[in-house]
Order: C-alpha cells, then structure tokens, then sequence
C-alpha cells in the first residue's frame, strides 16, 4: 500500500535512486529483488517526467489502486521538476540506475531507443487485449520508432480550434471549416479600437508548427504523411504554388486580424490573448480547454475542429508521450504489469479527463465526456480519417532544431518587409532537400 510511503523531495529521490545502484548493483532494488513468480515483495521504481503537483497526485491515486489489486508489488514514484526531469531520465538510464517504468515523449523515444535504453514492447503488446483498441494515432505514436512498441502512449497532444461563440454571433459567423474561412472571419471580428482581434497568432517560439500544418494542407492529399516535409513525389512541401498561397494567407491572418505584437507571441501570450477577451480565436492542445473553462464564462466560447486547405484535408501532427520499460530492469514482467494497468482504458480515462488529455482508446468515443462538449472536435476528427490525416512528425531530421529556428526567423523577417515570401520558400526548400540527403 502506498499509505505512509510519502515522496520525499525531488532531488533526494534521485539521490536516493542513484545510490542504489552503488549500493546493491546495476538494476537491484535495495529492498530485495524479488524476480516474477516470487512470493517476496517485489519493489518497483518509476519516473515522471512532465512533472506538477497536481498530475502526480493523480498519479499516486492511480498506482495505490495498482498496489490494492497487485499487493506483490509496491511502486516508488519520483517525481523530477519538470525542467530537468528528462535529463535525470536519461542520466539513471545510461547509469543503469534502479528504475523499471519510465515516461517517454515523443521527443525523447529516439534517443531511448538509439541508446538501447529502452525496452521493445511487443511481447507484451501480442498478448495485450488492449493493444488492439489504441486508436490510430496512438498506435502511431508507439510504433515510430523501428516500428515497434516502445511506450504506451496515455495520451495525445493534437490542436483545435477555440473560438469567441458570442463574437462570431455578433457577426453572423460559423466555426471556420478552411484557412481561407478562419481569415475572413479573423478580418471580420477586428476592430483595434475596441482592442478586439480575430485571432492570436504565433509569432515567436513554436511559431513554425502553425506555418507548416498551413502549407501541409494547402498541398492536400499530396502530402507525404509518413514523411509530412515532403510530398509523395519526393519534393518538399514548399516547392509548389500552393505553398505560396498557404503563407500568404498565414501572413493576412497577421495582417489582417491579429494583435501587431502577437508577431512575438509564444504560448502563454496567445493563451492569455483568447482568455483575456482580445483575441476571437485560438489554435491550441487540449490541456489548454480546462485553463479556458477557468477563466471564461459558460458559453461564450466553444471548440472546433482545425480547418482544412482547399482541397478539404488537414494534417495535424500528433504528440504523444506514454510509459515505456527499463532495458535493464529486473522485473519486467511486474513493470508490464503496471504499464499494462495504467494504460487500460478505464484508467486511462480517469487520467485524460483529470489532465485534460485526449485518450488512446477507441472506446472513450463512447463516454459521454467526449461525445459532447469540448473534447468532441478530436473525437470527429480522429474518426474521420479520411479528411483529418495525423502525419509523422519531423522531429527525427538531424536539422529540426535549428530549423525551428529559421523559419521563425524569417517569417518575421518577411512581416518586417526584410525577405520576400518567394525567397523564402526556396531557402526553406532547399534546407529541406539538404536535411533529406543527410537523412534522419
């Protein structure tokens, strides 16, 4: 029972987990290492990484109901501050420090992976019922890397529209269905002499997913989604006229129905834009709905699916993170165990719903709590896979960093009149070809 096993500090659990190795040896818990099929107490470690206080008491109701129905097993959760827990990750990994579950992101897996710190799941997963429920892109998620299962996603990141419901009525305005429909209605709501605008764009860092999702969906159903910078016939995304259209509307939407400092607006300004009665729409993840709900009245404002280019197709990227296993832990099997029991869908329910979460599970289209209300526009657009196309993302190019850089960059340059947009498209297309010659 997790009853009187109180976290200490964060920095004396990993003290406090490093130091086991020394003490007992690469991958033993101090307590006794019980193996599968033991009668003795096995002891398991696991490690959050996208840490707060309120998500790991979730988690701590979530593994004492794990403990009641498993009491073979006790779990010590450590719980790092959120702005270096991926390194302490990768640092107990490498060490092969006393850990056996683990958090992966999307961004982290590669490198798990890459360094053989990381289990392979589909042992597992062949003989897990609910491994054939996970929805499209959840098993997309898990199966990036080689193709193989190395986490369980509990839940998905993917964008959505929220807009000014009373606005758009003061209007005679719908929800935008296309870019082109978000422009118009973004020129329509503004008037800066009441500081009112139609959307909070992004200008500033993470400005780049908004430009591409944009050009994705102005090329259509040319676009590769298994390789989302490219089209199918191997060009980049920002070689054709199409392109072309896709950021000049993204630069009307500036132009014409922004805030003028939104230019360096990051995800806190354009948040606060849209809850502060500035802005009339916002493009965001879902964790935002429960910040949205705190600070805005009932009804006058609601969710949307993202809008489509002309062709009527959206792609839309997918962030995931999830739990993963140890390569080196000593009990797998209970490891699994949990894994498995985390990831169930009525306990991944409980858990999206606390966190503001899109669930894994194809049954949660079901619950009332995603059928109406907020959370529907994802429900829709991830069963409508014919229009709403989840692509892979390119976080894997060696360049991608730097590339967050230069797009930013130079979109701005080109709002400041220092850059052309047609100059812009062959600086990005050739940084493209290059980044694909070098490969992942």
């Amino acid at each position: 029972m997790r009853t009187g096993k109180k976290l200490f500090a964060s920095a004396l659990l990993i003290v406090t987990a490093l130091s086991s190795l020394t003490a007992c040896g690469s991958g033993t818990s101090s307590e006794g290492s019980a193996g599968s099929g033991s009668s003795e107490q096995v002891k398991i470690r696991m490690i959050e990484s996208l840490t707060s206080p309120a998500r790991t008491e979730v988690l701590n109701q979530m593994l004492t109901k794990f403990e009641e129905a498993n009491p073979g097993i006790d779990v010590e959760l450590i719980s790092p501050p959120l702005d270096s827990a991926d390194t302490k990750i990768a640092q107990m990994l490498s060490s092969k420090a006393d850990v056996d579950v683990l958090e992966v992101r999307d961004s982290t897996v590669k490198q798990f992976v890459t360094n053989n710190w990381i289990a392979d799941l589909s042992a597992y997963t062949s003989k897990w019922s609910g491994y054939g429920t996970l929805n499209t892109s959840a098993q997309m998620s898990a199966n990036y890397i080689e193709n193989k299962p190395y986490y369980i996603p509990y839940g998905l990141y993917e964008k959505i529209l929220f807009y000014r419901t009373d606005w758009f009525k003061e209007k005679g305005l719908e929800a935008p269905k296309t870019w082109e429909d978000l422009y118009q209605a973004a020129k329509a709501i503004t008037d800066p002499s009441k500081n009112r605008y139609g959307y909070s764009f992004r200008g500033g860092k993470g400005a780049d997913s908004y430009i591409v999702d944009m050009v994705r969906d102005y090329n259509g159903t040319n676009t590769n989604p298994e390789d989302a910078m490219f089209l199918k016939n191997g060009n980049t995304i920002f070689s054709t006229p199409e392109a072309k259209q896709a950021l000049e509307n993204h630069l009307n939407i500036y132009k014409d129905g922004s805030p003028k400092d939104s230019v360096n607006w990051g995800f806190a300004e354009m948040v606060e834009g849209f809850e502060a009665g500035i802005t009339g729409m916002l493009i965001q993840d879902p964790d935002v709905i429960d910040v949205v709900k705190q600070k805005m009245g009932e009804g006058t404002w609601s969710t949307a699916a993202i809008p489509a280019g002309p062709a009527g197709v959206t792609h839309f990227k997918v962030g995931a993170a999830g739990w993963g296993m140890a390569a080196h832990s000593e009990h797998k099997d209970e490891a699994w165990k949990l894994i498995e029991f985390l990831s169930s869908p009525e306990e991944n329910e409980f858990f999206t719903q606390k966190i503001g979460l899109i669930p894994v599970h194809t049954t949660a289209s079901e619950n009332e709590f995603y059928k109406t209300g907020y959370y529907k526009p994802y429900m829709d657009m991830n069963a409508d896979t014919a229009h709403y196309i989840p692509v892979k993302p390119e976080t894997d190019y060696k360049g991608f960093g730097e590339w967050r850089s230069i797009i930013q960059q130079d979109t701005q340059a080109i709002i400041f009149g220092k850059l052309s947009v047609d100059d812009a498209l062959k600086k990005w297309d050739a940084y493209w070809i290059d980044q694909k010659k070098q490969g992942k």
